[in-house]
C-alpha cells in the first residue's frame, strides 16, 4: 500500500516504510518522538505523516499535552481499520483471525474439525468467512491481505506447502487457492516460524536479537531461530524443525516411541490421553493439567518435561540464544514450573551458553500464530524492502 501510493524515489518510500513500521510496532507516537526515534527533521516527519495520513494508514489525535504551554504534538497510530486476515489450519480446528494495524484483533472464529482439512476445503472456509465479516465486522475495513501459519515446511520462494505431515498435505499450492477464495494477496509460511515472528516483535523475545523458539501445537512440534535479529530460515525456508531430532532420552523407562522423534515423546496427544481428553484448546489443557491429581498425570508431566529440558538444552548449546520462548502446549507445560525447567535446561547446557539465558513461555498465548501470520501481510503488503 506504500508503494502504490508512493510517487518519491526509494529514499522516500523507505522512509514511510521507516515512519510506520515504528508505530506499528512500537505503538502511537507524538510527531516530536517520531522524529527523535527516525532521526528524520521534524519537517519531514511531518511530510510524510500527512502522506501515510491521506493513504488511510495512520490517524492522528491530540496529544494529552493539549492545554498546556506550548505547540501540542499530533500523535500517529496505524489506522486500525487496515486489516489482516489471519489463519492457522490444524488436525482438529481452523482458527481465523482479523488483525487490525493497531495490533488488535477485531474478529475471531474457531471452527472445530472432525475430518482433516484439504488445502481447498481450508480455502473454502476462509473465503465464506471473510465474505460474512465483509458484510458485518469489516464493513468498513481496509483488507491488507490473508497470512497463513502452516504447520509444516512451507517453500520460502513462492509459499508452497511442501508438507503438512499431520494435515496430509503435500505440495498444496495454497496462496493460490487462498487469493482464488477471498481476492486478495495470500502470504504462507510455517507456523512456528510466523510465532516467532510475532514474539520477538511484540511479545516474550521483545529485544533480544538471538531468539529458539519451539511451538507446540496438534500436529506436533515445530521450531524457529532469530540470530542476530534476523530470522534463519535455510536454504529453502524450512530452518527449525526441532521436532522431528532424535531427542536426547536419559533414561530408557522414559521412551515411549520406538526410534521416535521429539515430537513422538513430547507430545499434545498424550497429555491430552491422560487427562481423559479427547480434544482442547491451549486453556483447556492447561487449566486440566494444573488441576489434575491423579498421580498418572504428574507422572507424564515430569516425563515430557525431562525430555524436553534435554531438546532445549541441546538447542542452547548450538545456537547459544539469549532467550527461549515456549508457545502452545510446550509453554502449558514450561508454566508448571518455568523455574525447575530452566534449571533443567542448564543443568545440561554448557556453562558458557548459560550466561543471561532465559527459558520462558510465549506472552502472545493463543494470539501468537495469528498475530505471526498477520505480521507477514503487514510486512509484504506495506513495508517496502529495505
Amino acid at each position: 500500500m506504500v508503494t502504490e501510493g508512493t510517487r518519491g524515489d526509494g529514499m522516500r518510500r523507505a522512509n514511510l516504510s521507516l515512519v510506520l513500521r515504528t508505530v506499528h510496532r512500537e505503538g502511537p507516537r507524538s510527531r516530536a518522538a517520531l522524529t527523535e526515534a527516525t532521526g528524520l527533521n521534524r519537517s519531514t516527519i511531518a511530510d510524510l505523516v500527512g502522506e501515510l495520513h491521506r493513504s488511510g494508514l495512520v490517524v492522528e489525535s491530540a496529544s494529552e499535552t493539549q492545554g498546556r504551554v506550548g505547540r501540542p504534538s499530533p500523535i500517529v497510530a496505524p489506522d486500525p481499520r487496515v486489516v489482516a486476515i489471519a489463519v492457522n489450519p490444524e488436525v482438529d480446528a481452523l482458527d481465523i483471525g482479523a488483525v487490525a494495524l493497531d495490533g488488535t484483533i477485531v474478529a475471531r472464529e474457531r471452527r472445530a474439525q472432525t475430518d482433516l482439512l484439504t488445502p481447498e476445503r481450508t480455502a473454502e472456509l476462509v473465503g465464506a468467512q471473510l465474505a460474512l465479516w465483509r458484510d458485518g465486522t469489516l464493513a468498513a475495513s481496509r483488507i491488507a491481505g490473508v497470512g497463513v501459519a502452516v504447520p509444516g515446511p512451507v517453500r520460502a520462494a513462492d509459499g508452497v506447502v511442501r508438507e503438512a505431515p499431520h494435515l496430509g498435505w503435500i505440495d498444496a499450492p495454497l496462496p493460490a487457492l487462498m487469493t482464488d477464495a477471498t481476492g486478495v494477496r495470500a502470504h504462507v509460511g510455517n507456523d512456528a516460524a510466523l510465532g516467532a515472528l510475532a514474539e520477538h516483535l511484540f511479545g516474550a523475545a521483545r529485544g533480544a536479537r538471538d531468539v529458539v523458539y519451539l511451538n507446540g501445537g496438534a500436529s506436533g512440534i515445530g521450531g524457529a531461530v532469530i540470530v542476530g535479529g534476523v530470522p534463519v530460515g535455510g536454504a529453502g525456508g524450512y530452518a527449525g524443525e526441532f521436532g522431528r531430532n532424535r531427542p536426547g532420552i536419559v533414561d530408557p523407562d522414559d521412551r515411549r516411541a520406538a526410534d521416535g522423534v521429539l515430537e513422538d515423546e513430547v507430545s499434545r496427544a498424550r497429555l491430552l490421553r491422560t487427562v481423559g481428553l479427547d480434544a482442547a484448546d491451549e486453556s483447556t489443557l492447561a487449566a486440566a493439567l494444573g488441576s489434575a491429581d491423579d498421580p498418572a498425570v504428574h507422572a507424564e508431566i515430569a516425563r515430557q518435561r525431562r525430555i524436553l529440558a534435554t531438546a532445549l538444552a541441546n538447542a542452547a548449546n548450538v545456537m547459544n540464544p539469549a532467550v527461549i520462548v515456549l508457545g502452545g502446549f510446550l509453554a502449558t507445560l514450561a508454566e508448571l514450573d518455568l523455574p525447575g525447567l530452566g534449571e533443567a535446561v542448564r543443568g545440561q547446557t554448557m556453562p558458557a551458553c548459560t550466561e543471561g539465558l532465559r527459558v520462558t513461555a510465549a506472552e502472545l498465548g493463543e494470539d501468537r500464530l495469528l498475530v505471526g501470520a498477520a505480521e507477514a501481510v503487514f510486512e509484504a503488503a506495506l513495508f517496502p524492502a529495505r
